[in-house]
This record gives C-alpha cells, sequence and structure tokens, in this order.
C-alpha cells in the first residue's frame, strides 16, 4: 500500500469533500477550536513525504530537465506510484478521497522548493481534473478520475486562447449542438500537459449571441485526447519551468457525447473560474516553495562568500534583503494556508485565494531577483542555481490569471464589501 494511502486511512478525514454537484461549495458549519498553526500529524507525514521525494528525486535532476526541455515522465510515474498525486480524487472512482487542498498546498512547496517545472508537471494535472471533481457526476467521475487512479495519467485544463487569455469571455471556441452530440472547433492556447495529458476539460462557447452573459454562454466539456479532431500543437520552448509541458490545441469538427458535457449547457463559465478557488492556493504554495529556495541559496552563500574580511550576509545591505525574503516566505505561506483551509471548510475563498495567489507570485519574483543580486555574477551564471529561479518565477505572475487579474478581483471583492456596509 502507498504510504498516502496509509496516512489516511489511519485516522479519520481532517477535511470534508466539497461538494461534487456544483462548482460552489456549500456553506459549513465554522470550526470553533480556534486559530491553530500546527500541523497534524497526518500533514507533517505528508509534508516529510513530499520533501524526501523533492530531495531525492527532484533536486538531483532538475538541471537536466531544465536545460533538455523533457517532460519528466519518470518522476511523474514515481509521484503516482508513492501517491503524490491524485490524494483528492473521490473514493467512488478508487481515490483517497480524503485530502483536500491544504495537503495538495503542503506538497506543492515542498516539491516546488526543488523544481517549480517538475512541480507544475506533476501538479498541472489537478487543475484539469478540478472541473469534474466539482461539477461532474458519478458517472463522469468514475471514467475520467478512475482511469487517472488506474494508470499514471494525466488530465489538462483548456481554457486559454491566443486572443483570449485573462478574457476568458472572449473565448471564441465554440460548440454546436447536433442531435445527442456537440461539434467542437477552435483553439487553444498555454495549455499545461497540452501534449501528455489523457483528456481535457474545455471551455466553449455554445450560446452564438455576442450578448449572451458569460454566465450563459459557456459549457464545460470533457474531451478526449486520441478522438480525432484534437491535434495538440508543438511543445513551446519556454523562458522558464522548461519541464512542463505546454502547447497549443486544435479542435476540429471534434464530436462529443453529450455524456460528456459537465452539469448542462450554459453552466461551463461558473465551473471554469470555480475551479480557480482549489487551484490558486496550490500556485500560491508553488511560489512560496520557489521564494523558500532562494531564501536557502541566498543565505547559503551569503554565508560562504566573503569581502572586506566578513562573510557577505553580516553586511546589512545583504542581511536586509534575507530579511525581506524571509518576510515574504513567512507571509505568502500564511496566505495560501488560510486560503486553503476556508475552500477546505466550504468557505468562499475566491478573495484571499487571489490574495495569496497575487502575493505569492510576487514575493517568488522578488526573492528570485534578489537571490540573483546576493550571488553577483555568479547569479548570472547558469552554474549556480538560483538564475533558473528567477526564469521559473516569472510564470507565477501570468498562469491562472495575471497578478493584474487578481487585483481586478480582489479590488472589485473590496468594492462590493464596502458597498454593502454602508
Amino acid at each position: 500500500m502507498n504510504p498516502i494511502v496509509q496516512i489516511a486511512r489511519a485516522t479519520r478525514p481532517i477535511f470534508r469533500s466539497i461538494s461534487t454537484t456544483t462548482p460552489v461549495a456549500s456553506a459549513k458549519p465554522i470550526p470553533t477550536t480556534g486559530l491553530c498553526f500546527e500541523l497534524s500529524d497526518e500533514q507533517k507525514a505528508l509534508q516529510d513525504l513530499a520533501r524526501k521525494f523533492t530531495k531525492e528525486e527532484i533536486m538531483p535532476v532538475a538541471a537536466q530537465y531544465d536545460k533538455s526541455g523533457e517532460y519528466p515522465w519518470p518522476i511523474v510515474k514515481k509521484a503516482w506510484e508513492v501517491g503524490l498525486m491524485n490524494g483528492h480524487i473521490p473514493e467512488h472512482c478508487g481515490g483517497i478521497g480524503n485530502f483536500g487542498v491544504f495537503d495538495e498546498c503542503l506538497i506543492a512547496e515542498e516539491m516546488a522548493f526543488g523544481c517549480s517545472g517538475i512541480t507544475t508537471a506533476v501538479g498541472g494535472t489537478g487543475l484539469g481534473q478540478t472541473p469534474v471533481i466539482i461539477a461532474g457526476n458519478k458517472e463522469q467521475q468514475k471514467k475520467y478520475l478512475g482511469r487517472l487512479i488506474d494508470e499514471p495519467l494525466l488530465a489538462a485544463y483548456g481554457v486559454t486562447e491566443p486572443g483570449a487569455g485573462s478574457d476568458v469571455a472572449g473565448i471564441k471556441t465554440k460548440a454546436e449542438k447536433k442531435g445527442d452530440e456537440w461539434i467542437l472547433n477552435g483553439q487553444k492556447m498555454w495549455i499545461t500537459n497540452g501534449g501528455v495529458a489523457n483528456w481535457y476539460f474545455v471551455l466553449a462557447r455554445t450560446n452564438p449571441d455576442p450578448k449572451c452573459p458569460a454566465s450563459k454562454a459557456f459549457t464545460g466539456f470533457i474531451v478526449e485526447r486520441d478522438w480525432p479532431g484534437v491535434t495538440p500543437g508543438r511543445k513551446e520552448q519556454n523562458m522558464g519551468q522548461r519541464a512542463s509541458d505546454t502547447r497549443g490545441i486544435t479542435f476540429e469538427d471534434v464530436r462529443i457525447p453529450k455524456e460528456n458535457v459537465l452539469i448542462g449547457e450554459g453552466a461551463g463559465f461558473k465551473i471554469a473560474m470555480g475551479a480557480f478557488d482549489k487551484t490558486r492556493p496550490p500556485v500560491a504554495a508553488g511560489a512560496t516553495g520557489l521564494a523558500n529556495r532562494a531564501l536557502y541559496e541566498a543565505t547559503k552563500y551569503s554565508l560562504e562568500r566573503k569581502t572586506f574580511g566578513v562573510p557577505i550576509a553580516y553586511h546589512q545591505g545583504v542581511a536586509f534583503m534575507l530579511a525581506d525574503m524571509a518576510t515574504g516566505v513567512e507571509t505568502a505561506r500564511l496566505a495560501w494556508q488560510k486560503a486553503a483551509w476556508m475552500v477546505d471548510h466550504g468557505q468562499k475563498n475566491t478573495t484571499i485565494a487571489s490574495v495569496a495567489k497575487l502575493h505569492a507570485s510576487e514575493v517568488a519574483n522578488k526573492a528570485a531577483t534578489d537571490a540573483v543580486q546576493i550571488f553577483g555574477g555568479n547569479g548570472f551564471n547558469t552554474e549556480y542555481p538560483v538564475e533558473k529561479l528567477m526564469r521559473d518565477a516569472k510564470i507565477y505572475q501570468i498562469y491562472e490569471g495575471t497578478s493584474q487579474i487578481q487585483r481586478v478581483i480582489i479590488s472589485r471583492e473590496a468594492i462590493q464589501a464596502a458597498k454593502a456596509s454602508m
């Protein structure tokens, strides 16, 4: 039995699963035990497992995969074997079903300390799975989530398009109903796991009326990779996180059975947006892990490098940079922890999920930049680890909603709250 299953079955679930029939979590009683920043024994065991896996399996080969750009299938398969993937898949699909977003975040932070590109390769399947977990019926879940338990297969989230990134309402991919099927045509872009996924969640316009509100204009579909008309493009050569497989996907007259519609016609936008409440905290956790690695490398180097007779760590200019990095790591971690805790307890976490994603991504970029600065000329060289951190960090400000979009969401929620209190 793999270690995660042993951990999960040893005790009762810490977090209850979120409803699988609606993209919006139902209200649940707020715990009355007060604040506690201590991990449970089960969570500590999970964290230790992820940390050990990162040290032994990821860190020794991170630079190699960064240079080659190959997809890290051996690591993905090992992560699947030991249970560091798919811990949130329901029991009726063969999964454990009692690991929450918080647990996924613990794994993400530890793995991103080793390599955020490999973390995205391993964790990207979770984004593709989430719409099916929150909105799929039992048959859909058993068919598509169950196969990910049976074999080391992956899912992908197909929403972004060449001309519609942050502007999700501008999606041009369309699906037309023909009898008991839907005919899908269009193109997606920047799809994580695009070339390696077994199936995709695809958002498409099903109401051609340009005046139709986004909340009713789009439908979510489960699309299999090997269906006729599905064509992944070339692997994109990105600045950072090169181990991740990112591609465009073209859909030409792809026939989708009605059984592969999530919830129903017109529900796609709510599903797609609802997924972010559960997937942005792990992204924030990954950014936190990268920032923590930058702090670690910079601190270690600053204690070894000497100028004017002392380690540079003791020069105030460097010491204050380390202090700022440490502060960023701690606050970013607190942000993702709150965002994950809230959604695991059935509370609306849209604002704090955006806060966590925004803050952690900014912290990661600042920490990586400062680490390069502390390394000086060595930091600009590929023989040292921090230049990779700087390249890898940038995407955190872009994918799963840019930093600007997070600010839009946060400000909108703040304005609405202020109006409600007037």
